[in-house]
């Protein structure tokens, strides 16, 4: 009964938010320069993995409601994520993590939904719930410039250090109660011993632990990636011959 209500209350607030998405970028529509940034700050990856949260622009316009909640969808429903989720249950199972789930294909379609469940419900209120209600930006704003030491630490500390809407640093609420939002949901599916307030903290603090390592892949990999490039290009082999 609790699982079924909460999953009509997250239902039904979708719903509601969608429609009031769908409104807003109906009536005050975008600049086309404020489309360009936006195709350009959601056509970025990391191996596959979706990046579209990291924008390079140090001052961007603030993103209205519908743009948050596009920004979460196409995350949630990205294909990378499916296959990282499927490698999350299989590293669980084979670990024997949350063992009330049992083991075989039943054991591992139940880690498979938990995780699926975890990752959708701490991005649906992490980059467009507590973001449209506190007026933040969900965004993870990339230094990509200065000493690698200072970026190393901004990078980590992203988790923490938030941006309202109007560009003013601030704490980054969205992360961390988005963080104990999906903990405590995930008491509703969870085996009972795997459930409780105390797991539910530490559950949310493994999270936003993730949540900060993964800043070191936003703030990092652009570089990564164009040096790989150069590298290949200056291979013999690939050069075409004359």
């Amino acid at each position: 009964m609790i699982s079924r209500a909460l999953h009509v209350l997250v239902i039904s607030v979708c719903a509601v938010q969608l429609a009031a998405a769908q409104h807003d970028a109906t009536s005050q529509p975008e600049s086309p320069g404020q489309t360009r940034q936006a195709e350009k700050d959601q056509s970025r990856r990391m191996l596959g993995i979706p990046q579209f949260g990291v924008t390079n622009e140090k001052h961007p316009a603030p993103l209205k409601p519908g743009e948050k909640f596009r920004l979460f969808y196409r995350t949630a429903v990205d294909p990378a994520q499916f296959v990282v989720i499927g490698l999350e249950a299989g590293i669980s199972q084979a670990s024997n993590s949350f063992p009330g789930y049992g083991q075989g294909a039943s054991g591992y379609g139940k880690r498979y939904g938990a995780a699926f469940a975890d990752q959708v419900s701490n991005n649906f209120f992490a980059t467009f719930v507590y973001p449209v209600i506190l007026k933040q930006d969900p965004r993870y704003f990339r230094m990509g410039e200065g000493p690698v030491k200072r970026r190393f630490f901004y990078a980590l500390a992203q988790e923490f250090v938030g941006h309202k809407d109007g560009g003013r640093k601030t704490f980054n609420w969205p992360t961390t109660l988005g963080a104990l939002t999906a903990g405590g949901i995930s008491n509703a599916y969870y085996p009972e011993e795997d459930r409780g307030f105390g797991l539910t903290v530490s559950r949310a603090a493994v999270s936003m632990l993730y949540g900060s390592l993964s800043g070191l892949g936003n703030e990092f990999w652009p570089d990564i990636s164009r040096k790989l490039h150069r590298n290949r290009k200056s291979v013999p082999g690939d050069q075409p011959q004359k």
